[in-house]
């Protein structure tokens, strides 16, 4: 629900005069979020809202869509010609110098780029100053109520499960000379899915030796591999509670179909372990001494762990991205290489850590979620964390270090 009050305290504490927030025909999701709009009709007339770090909010909207906004507080301007549009949006910002916009310099966050260069040059040309929105949305986007931490817990009981019943299936269709296909394998995965009231974006990744060097490997059935004895098996998945305002669990993990792990997977997978706990421990010692944590220095550490053991080029994606309400939610990302994430790790915010190495062979992901709580508590979700590669036929199960084999 839309609180002007915290919304004006943030303004206030970043030395912002005003937010600005904008819509066209659902281009801003941020936006319509912050604004209890998701649930209302989408119009196909541009509207803005702006909020002062004092005093009343001030809408602009057009004559034929003019009760847009009506379920918000504030004055309303109702325009109808280009002309009267441009004169509105003087007046919205008439007396600020510093407005936040979801705008990103030079697109280097393109999450939080949603507001067309035109517009936000129009805004420009009245003698503001217009600033990336990118922490403000996380205050009021990318941070959970207890609610949704119940949720992520609740639905990561789930897909901490599924692990269990795709490596078993695994195991019982190969065993004496058997084998699965990926696509049926992820079958598995979205039934147990949907025996538990759970939902996803996409269905899981399932990918065994060089599709498991893919990051972003899609089993299509009659184009997927068939799974045998001696395969290395990479599984990512993620899913949410199928009830409004559910936010995701989203975990990778790794295993071989055999009763002993050759030491080319387990070499790889211990590097690719040892980077995901470097990160983890950074993002602990930080909130221990309260220092300021961007998202990239978490990158970093799990990057250099990687590179050092000489891997660099085959770690292709940043170490972690925001969760949310979707598998990749608007706060800030583990990320400097696809980007540079200056945004803050906010207390109630989730994100993944999930570095990985990708070889041409095999490739190795271990995934978690980190959520940071309200006083700066780091939760580790996902299960106990994989310290080695899991052996399906017989072996130590790499989650309990318990000896096992599935049946």
């Amino acid at each position: 629900m839309f609180d002007l009050d915290a919304v004006q305290s943030a303004l206030r504490q970043a030395e912002l005069d005003g937010w600005l927030l904008y819509d066209f025909r659902a281009s801003n999701v941020l936006a319509r979020r912050i604004l209890d709009l998701d649930d209302r009709q989408v119009g196909s007339r541009r509207l803005f809202y702006c909020i002062p770090a004092h005093g009343l909010p001030r809408k602009l909207v057009h004559r034929i869509e003019s009760g847009a906004l009506d379920h918000l507080p504030g004055e309303r301007t109702v325009y109808l010609h280009w002309q009267s549009l441009e004169a509105g949006i003087a007046a919205l910002v008439g007396g600020m110098r510093k407005v936040a916009m979801e705008y990103s310099p030079k697109n280097a966050i393109p999450y939080v780029s949603r507001v067309d260069a035109g517009t936000v040059e129009q805004v420009g040309a009245h003698g503001v100053d217009v600033v990336s929105s990118g922490d403000l949305i996380q205050l009021f986007e990318a941070v959970w109520d207890d609610d949704q931490w119940e949720s992520h817990l609740a639905a990561e009981k789930h897909t901490t499960s599924a692990y269990d019943h795709a490596w078993e299936f695994i195991a019982q269709r190969v065993r004496g000379g058997g084998s699965v296909r990926e696509t049926e394998v992820q079958r598995v995965i979205l039934e147990h899915f949907a025996r538990n009231s759970l939902s996803t974006s996409h269905p899981p990744i399932v990918g065994a030796n060089a599709h498991s060097g893919d990051p972003h490997y899609e089993p299509v059935e009659g184009h997927d591999a068939e799974i045998r004895e001696g395969d290395f098996v990479l599984i990512d998945l993620w899913a949410k509670l199928d009830r409004p305002r559910a936010v995701y669990s989203d975990l990778t993990r790794v295993g071989f179909v055999g009763h002993e792990v050759p030491e080319r997977f387990a070499a790889i997978f211990r590097i690719v372990a040892a980077a995901r706990d470097a990160a983890i421990d950074f993002v602990r010692d930080a909130f221990t001494h309260r220092r300021p944590l961007a998202g990239w220095q978490v990158d970093q550490a799990a990057r250099d762990v990687i590179a050092a053991a000489g891997y660099g080029d085959a770690f292709v994606h940043r170490t972690g991205h925001s969760i949310g309400q979707e598998t990749h939610g608007n706060g800030a990302n583990m990320d400097n290489l696809e980007t540079h994430d200056e945004r803050r790790v906010l207390p109630r915010t989730c994100f993944s850590i999930e570095p990985g190495i990708y070889l041409p062979e095999f490739g190795v992901r271990s995934e978690v979620n980190v959520y940071i709580d309200a006083a700066g508590g780091v939760h580790v979700t996902g299960g106990p964390l994989q310290t080695e590669v899991l052996a399906l036929l017989g072996g130590t199960d790499a989650t309990t270090n318990a000896r096992t084999t599935w049946r």
